[in-house]
């Protein structure tokens, strides 16, 4: 890193949709917000419409009603663990000891329960940016650690040691 870096101290993580507008709810903030809740629901509208649509494929290609309720079922399973995983997602990272193979295999699930997840981030934005509570512990804590590392630091012991005329030979 840098000197310049490391002098600006720790930098909050943008949000997808909101950049770092998060820390001090300036920029647009709650329009943001409204904005991004507004577009979740209608995205899962439409999804639901698409859905509508297949679900009315199947009935016409009297594919039989076994078949008509295990997509049914899927789709609100999928939908369900979907809102789950991505609701939980706001408040706590993925651990990263946990096995990479689970987090690919929930994508497939993501993508069949999309309207959950669609629903979860316009759920959240009704009180908070999606995964803000998080972003703004770590940052809190990232500046905490910061400054304690700042304040408890009395200079370079070198250049003490030169002013006073007790450089230490090596």
């Amino acid at each position: 890193m840098s000197d310049e870096h490391e002098a600006a101290g720790p930098q909050p993580e943008p949000i997808r949709f909101f950049g770092t507008t998060w820390v001090d709810h300036d920029g647009g903030y709650a329009l943001r917000r409204v904005g991004a809740g507004l577009g979740a629901l209608v995205a899962a509208a439409v999804g639901a419409f698409a859905l509508r649509f297949g679900y009315e494929g199947l009935a016409v290609a009297k594919v039989g009603t076994v078949v008509n309720m295990l997509v049914v079922i899927a789709f609100a399973v999928c939908s369900s663990l979907a809102f789950r995983r991505t609701w939980e997602g706001f408040a706590n990272r993925p651990d990263p000891a946990a096995d990479p193979s689970a987090e690919k295999s929930m994508q497939s699930i993501r993508m069949i329960g999309f309207i959950g997840s669609l629903v979860a981030y316009a759920l959240r934005t009704l009180t908070e940016a999606p995964g803000e509570k998080m972003r703004r512990r770590e940052y809190e804590e990232a500046v905490a650690r910061y400054q304690r590392r700042r304040t408890t630091r009395t200079g370079n012991p070198a250049a003490k040691a030169k002013a006073k005329g007790k450089r230490k030979n090596r």
